[in-house]
């Protein structure tokens, strides 16, 4: 147990540090690209204002002082847990961020089961199949892996929406406005997990347990899932960070090409119009997940086999 709890604080230490170095990343590429914050702030481009207002709104946000010093302001305040005020909505960003966060929590957890669900669906279906039947199923998974996110979306808008007009193209009314985003999402993550958990079931599959299964007479669905399956998810397990991260860097794509609510296009409109606090205050968030995830995944595996913690 002491060795486990070291492990865990070292793993928390590293998060402090990958939140840290989110936050300052996020900073430096906010600041250095081309843009007037405090114009933005005032509307953008296309605003009418004066000197004065720029300079007193430069002033109001303390944009008028060095990187440096408005960088230690920042940490100093993400220390006590402000995250500030977005610029342009002009509400605390948390408040900003839990007003659209639930629609990309609803979105995220309907893409990961669909992905999962088709991952072990496949793999269990193709696995120690015939050579034939896993190199046309490799060919389209890696046919669907290679097709950029958005490119899926546009075409199952094209399809389903636009030509078949059985599914909305935006919005979010309806569990029919969600299957779109939801197997834009799901398509690409599930092809990855198929390909782990298929060469996973392939090596249980040749294991003495599964041959003494089927002496004793069980089917081959039988041995399959009720053996076979449970020792193949755990890699599934082990890789939930890399389903996080996939499920959090494509919500800003889908909830831009379908007008969904969410912190995704919140991400990007905020990046867009130079929105500081906002954009930080969601890379922050993002970070935070991940870190999480990543640190119960460690405890879990830690706790399954106990050789983990010695590594």
């Amino acid at each position: 147990m002491k060795r486990l709890a070291q492990r865990i604080g070292y793993r928390i230490l590293s998060g402090i540090g990958v939140l840290w170095g989110a936050a300052t990343l996020t900073f430096i590429a906010i600041n250095v690209t081309g843009g007037d914050t405090a114009l933005a702030i005032l509307g953008g481009p296309n605003a009418i204002t004066t000197t004065e207002a720029l300079d007193s709104v430069r002033a109001e946000y303390g944009l008028d002082q060095p990187l440096v010093h408005q960088y230690a302001s920042y940490l100093g305040r993400i220390a006590v847990g402000d995250l500030g005020e977005s610029y342009r909505l002009r509400i605390p960003v948390t408040e900003a961020i839990a007003q659209q966060l639930g629609s990309t929590v609803e979105l995220a957890l309907w893409s990961g089961s669909v992905a999962i669900l088709l991952a072990v669906f496949v793999a269990l279906s193709t696995a120690h199949r015939s050579r034939t039947l896993q190199n046309w199923f490799s060919g389209f998974e890696l046919l669907l892996s290679s097709i950029p996110g958005f490119v899926k979306g546009i075409v199952l808008l094209l399809v389903f929406s636009f030509q078949l007009h059985w599914l909305p193209s935006s919005g979010a009314n309806g569990w029919k406005s969600l299957v779109l985003p939801v197997l834009t999402l799901a398509l690409p993550l599930a092809t990855v997990l198929i390909q782990v958990l298929r060469q996973e079931l392939e090596d249980v599959l040749e294991q003495p347990f599964i041959t003494m299964a089927r002496a004793r007479g069980l089917s081959d669905a039988a041995v399959r899932i009720g053996h076979a399956l449970r020792h193949a998810m755990i890699p599934l397990v082990t890789m939930s960070g890399f389903i996080l991260a996939s499920l959090l860097g494509g919500a800003a794509i889908v909830e831009t090409l379908f007008v969904r609510r969410g912190i995704g296009r919140l991400m990007v409109e905020s990046s867009a119009n130079k929105d500081i606090p906002l954009v930080l205050g969601i890379t922050l968030l993002s970070a935070l997940i991940y870190v999480v995830v990543n640190l119960l995944v460690d405890i879990v595996n830690s706790l399954v086999d106990p050789r983990v913690v010695t590594t």
